[in-house]
């Protein structure tokens, strides 16, 4: 794959950035060392809270949960953060979590879902399921999923899961998922070695949360694995071309309208995995962020703009 043509120079300077605080081998490093040096990437490219936002820690039913508020907002997004389901938190995220709630105006809650390998599937599930239904009845406002990389999975599998369950989910944003698709077609072996994921690293990470063995028919980890996508809230998925895991937002969203469902793909030419850190340094990032939080406003308005 010909990456110094597909992705621009601005993207490879924040792929180099990325690589003096996250090295290429921290699969290879201990789970410990592994969230210092995630922790550490991320602090190194934190921006600071817009002004003019109200944010507390609270406990969701036992869950670590961090809320953004905005005036008097009407409508709540439930985030999960992205990190294999090994590494991430409450601040990994925190700045991303705040500009959705600025930009939008709605509350922001973010999850603080328990990680691996301490905690193996379903904890993630479990925690992520029982946030968002505190999220529901605290607030009771209307609800937009939303999450990145394996945030992206927990968010699909709430959504799923919560048919005929949770009411007023109103949509749902996925950026750059991890759905459980075929790993040995499409973006899987074409982007296998791409800069800040690759296959062996989606591998690994996978091992990681199941303690071993790989579920089998099971949509609370894969989600793509679900024999039926009938009734589920509108549907936005954004990914990275340069991405293994771009073809599962694609395929999920073919699975959403062929079940009569309304579901809309977006996928970004040149950006990599995880490229919402960039989105102060890339212009293509900052457009495709712009693109996210339109997303989530609209589908908290009951506003459908892709057909």
């Amino acid at each position: 794959m010909d990456y110094e043509r597909l992705i621009d120079e601005e993207t490879w300077a924040f792929i180099r950035r990325t690589a003096e605080s996250y090295p290429d081998d921290a699969v290879d490093l201990s789970v410990e060392d592994q969230r210092r040096v995630y922790n550490k990437m991320c602090q190194d490219f934190r921006q600071p809270r817009p002004s003019g936002l109200d944010v507390q820690d609270r406990s969701a039913d036992g869950v670590p949960v961090r809320i953004y508020t905005a005036g008097d907002p009407t409508r709540t997004v439930v985030y999960f953060h992205g990190g294999g389901f090994v590494v991430g938190g409450l601040d990994s995220h925190d700045d991303v979590c705040a500009e959705i709630c600025a930009q939008t105006g709605y509350r922001v809650v973010a999850v603080d879902y328990r990680l691996c390998p301490e905690h193996i599937h379903p904890a993630q599930f479990q925690d992520s399921w029982a946030a968002t239904n505190w999220v529901a009845e605290e607030f009771g406002d209307p609800l937009v999923l939303a999450g990145d990389s394996a945030g992206g999975n927990l968010a699909a599998a709430v959504a799923q899961h919560g048919r005929g369950k949770l009411v007023n989910v109103l949509g749902q944003v996925l950026i750059y998922p991890g759905l459980g698709g075929d790993p040995t077609a499409g973006s899987y072996i074409e982007h296998a070695q791409a800069p800040l994921l690759t296959l062996d690293e989606i591998h690994f990470y996978e091992k990681v949360r199941c303690g071993g063995s790989v579920p089998k028919n099971d949509p609370t980890f894969a989600p793509l694995q679900d024999g039926d996508f009938s009734g589920l809230p509108p549907t936005v998925v954004v990914t990275a071309d340069c991405d293994p895991l771009r073809d599962d937002g694609a395929a999920y969203c073919d699975k959403i309208t062929a079940a009569g469902g309304r579901a809309h793909w977006i996928n970004e030419p040149g950006l990599v995995h995880g490229y919402l850190r960039a989105r102060t340094s890339v212009k293509r990032a900052a457009d495709s962020f712009e693109r996210i939080s339109i997303a989530v406003e609209a589908l908290g308005q009951g506003i459908w703009s892709y057909d």
